[in-house]
């Protein structure tokens, strides 16, 4: 499970879904604009948020883990 945790695979699927599609705006960027705004109310908006933020969610846990851990 540590191998599937690791820094070396979560940084770059993070930016990768975190950005994609770049043109013509990031979905993230778009989808949390809509949030801010309170349009994000279809269900494929809603998924859609979830599916690119879960990446950086994993690296969240992880970077909190390792926090603790060297305390």
């Amino acid at each position: 499970m540590k191998n599937l945790l690791s820094y070396p695979l979560l940084i770059p699927l993070a930016l990768f879904l975190g950005l994609a599609p770049v043109h013509p705006q990031p979905h993230l960027v778009e989808k949390l604009g809509m949030l801010m705004e309170g349009a994000l109310k279809k269900p494929i908006d809603i998924f859609d948020l979830a599916w690119h933020t879960w990446p950086f969610a994993l690296l969240i846990v992880r970077l909190g883990k390792d926090a603790k851990r060297t305390k």
